[in-house]
């Protein structure tokens, strides 16, 4: 059948069943738009800022395990998506980004807001195309999807010149078809095998589980591996909630701002199973200390992976459940005896660092154990910013269960958190609440998306760390640049709660303990409405932090 380019895209996200659209109108996407209007399906979110159309897209993403879609106009919109779109790609977020452009006769010749976005998106895109005949429009869209959800996940653009949106294209319906992993070959299971030999052979094992676990969906089979061999588990910041935080064998995340448990233990491991881990350089340290006398068992679904950051003892590139489950076919549980000596150990490193709560003033800690204490883990969903607060939060909530933790891990992206909260409400809907932990520095860039939460009544609540600086710089400044503090203290700080009241949405202040756990009491109270809580804190620092060029179970002293 014939239709109009933009009518046939639709079709084509129908067919992917995508819900939901987060964008903002200009010319050259305004046909697309215009195509909406008369959509019964699919909903169009307008945001604030096109930036945060991506990041909403990338919370939706994270929170569904769905491919996010959000679209922007030729130009200034396009880049305006490039940092949302950057943020997915590091750490592996599906996405479909459709951009305006200027019609096809005038590509080239610096039309009004023509911009080269496919130059500009290759390096943090996993595809890009743009569109220049009617005819393949259709096919083109359909691979963006494929593209972005098979395999290590990541956001594809797809640029549609405006003409292309008006012209007529064939259009024949077209379900996607599931692909099932095939058979591992013989090969595959002989590396399998001497993998589950090296575990059982292993004196002091540790499994680093990393964001790759929860986009395959193997939290299930991880825990069965991890409780058949005895195993300590730890995981990165992008792999929280793989495995409960509650589960008996978890020790917290590691890396720069891991426990000090979760960092022993790796430290001390003999031989490291890593599954959907990348090991990046704030995971490790010096990576010469870090590999020193261990051996690794690296797991993950893209073959590049393997060997790049640490040369691996074996490496297995492939579907993650199916991996897991040769692994299982070990006999016996290894040395015990070695295994319970290896326990002892972790649990004295337990008991030695187990955090203190108890203090007679408002702290981040403090705040973000309430929150996990009130909430218990279950049915709320955590999104955070970037930098202290955030650290604080891996820390000292108590994430339960995958999709549930929404950060930027390998793009560091502040302004991130509010806008992917966002995206990831209208994904749970009433099924799950959303709390945002925000720093006073991020709500500065992406505050605005505000408006779009309270205009559409989501039940977010927002957690707003004043501590009047740039906390992570300050604390970098500190430890790195002998306490020469520039360009991270704020003289004056905006009123927050104005500021949330501005759009609506009821604000309060707190600075102490007792008041912290009266709002929070009546925001968890206010199930429909979104609430915002400010934490007047003073200024401190994000403990543990290894420190620089170092083993990452050596550790900074803070004064």
């Amino acid at each position: 059948m014939q239709m109009s380019g933009a009518r046939a895209i639709l079709e084509c996200l129908r067919e992917r069943e995508v819900e939901i659209i987060f964008g903002y109108p200009g010319g050259m996407i305004l046909p697309l738009y215009d195509a909406l209007v008369e959509e019964k399906n699919i909903q169009q979110i307008l945001v604030t800022h096109e930036q945060n159309a991506a990041h909403a897209a990338d919370g939706y993403a994270r929170a569904t395990g769905k491919i996010g879609v959000c679209m922007a106009t030729s130009g200034p919109g396009a880049t305006n998506l490039v940092t949302g779109i950057a943020t997915a790609f590091m750490d592996s977020i599906p996405m479909v980004a459709i951009t305006g452009q200027v019609d096809t006769n005038l590509l080239g010749r610096d039309a009004f807001q023509e911009i080269d976005i496919l130059d500009i998106t290759m390096p943090v895109t996993k595809h890009n195309f743009k569109v220049k005949e009617p005819r393949k429009l259709v096919e083109t869209i359909r691979q963006a999807f494929e593209i972005a959800g098979s395999g290590r996940r990541g956001p594809v653009l797809v640029d549609v010149p405006r003409d292309i949106f008006f012209a007529e294209v064939d259009y024949e319906p077209q379900k996607p078809v599931e692909k099932i992993p095939g058979k591992p070959d013989p090969d595959f299971i002989i590396c399998a095998a001497e993998a589950t030999e090296e575990i059982l052979q292993a004196e002091r094992p540790a499994v680093i589980v990393g964001g790759g676990a929860i986009s395959a969906g193997a939290s299930k089979e991880i825990i069965d591996f991890i409780e058949k061999y005895k195993l300590p588990v730890v995981n990165t910041l992008m792999g929280i909630g793989a495995v409960p935080r509650s589960h008996p064998q978890h020790l917290g995340f590691a890396g720069l701002h891991g426990t000090k448990a979760a960092n022993h233990a790796v430290a001390a491991a003999d031989l490291v199973i890593a599954v959907g881990s990348r090991f990046g350089d704030r995971q490790t340290g010096n990576l010469s200390k870090y590999t020193h006398s261990k051996k690794f068992i690296h797991i993950d679904i893209d073959p590049a992976e393997i060997d790049k950051n640490i040369e691996n003892t074996l490496g297995l590139a492939g579907d993650m459940k199916v991996i897991l489950k040769l692994l299982m076919r070990g006999q016996g549980t290894g040395n015990p005896e070695k295994i319970r000596e290896w326990w002892r150990q972790i649990e004295s490193w337990r008991e030695e660092y187990d955090y203190d709560y108890q203090v007679n003033r408002l702290t981040v800690p403090w705040a973000m154990n309430q929150i996990a204490k009130k909430t218990g883990g279950k049915n709320y969903a955590y999104a955070t910013d970037v930098g202290q607060h955030q650290m604080w939060a891996a820390l000292h909530l108590k994430i339960e269960e995958p999709r549930t933790w929404l950060t930027s891990g390998g793009l560091g992206t502040m302004g991130f958190g509010l806008p992917a909260a966002m995206g990831a409400q209208i994904a749970y809907g009433k099924k799950r609440r959303v709390i945002c932990v925000s720093g006073d520095g991020g709500i500065k860039m992406t505050g605005n998306e505000f408006y779009t939460i309270a205009r559409l009544k989501l039940p977010v609540i927002s957690i707003i760390v004043d501590n009047s600086c740039l906390g992570m710089i300050r604390q970098l400044q500190k430890v790195m640049y002998d306490e020469r503090y520039i360009a991270c203290e704020f003289e004056t700080e905006p009123d927050y709660v104005k500021y949330a009241e501005t759009f609506g949405i009821k604000a309060e202040a707190v600075s102490t303990q007792e008041e912290f756990a009266n709002a929070l009491a009546k925001a968890l109270d206010d199930e429909n409405n979104p609430r915002v809580i400010v934490l007047k804190v003073w200024r401190s620092f994000v403990e543990p932090m290894t420190k620089g060029n170092a083993r990452i179970d050596e550790f900074v002293e803070f004064k």
